[in-house]
């Protein structure tokens, strides 16, 4: 019976771990923003449209869809050429000429 009871602790055990590991690390900070069309090809820390799974997905460098975490006030400040304002943005965008 004890080993049983390993055996099971060990399983739910691992179970877990496993499932804390699979967990998004993404956590947004609260002096931080999500700021759109800012992130280099790869870097966005998530969401990067259809068919991506999350951070680090994002095919282009400034892409309309894909976010990263910058300090408060500062998105609509940072430079991303295809923004259409040339600026980041709070929100998702469609890049210029797309």
């Amino acid at each position: 019976m004890k080993s049983t009871t390993t055996a099971a602790s060990l399983a739910l055990a691992l179970s877990t771990a496993l499932t804390i590991a699979a967990a998004p690390t993404t956590v947004q900070a609260a002096d931080q923003e999500k700021c759109f069309g800012v992130a280099l090809k790869g870097k966005n820390d998530c969401k990067a449209g259809p068919g991506t799974s999350c951070a680090g997905t994002s095919k282009t460098d400034y892409q309309g869809d894909a976010w990263t975490l910058v300090p408060n006030g500062t998105c609509e400040k940072t430079p991303s050429p295809t923004s259409p304002t040339g600026f980041g943005q709070p929100q998702e965008f469609e890049e210029k000429g797309a």
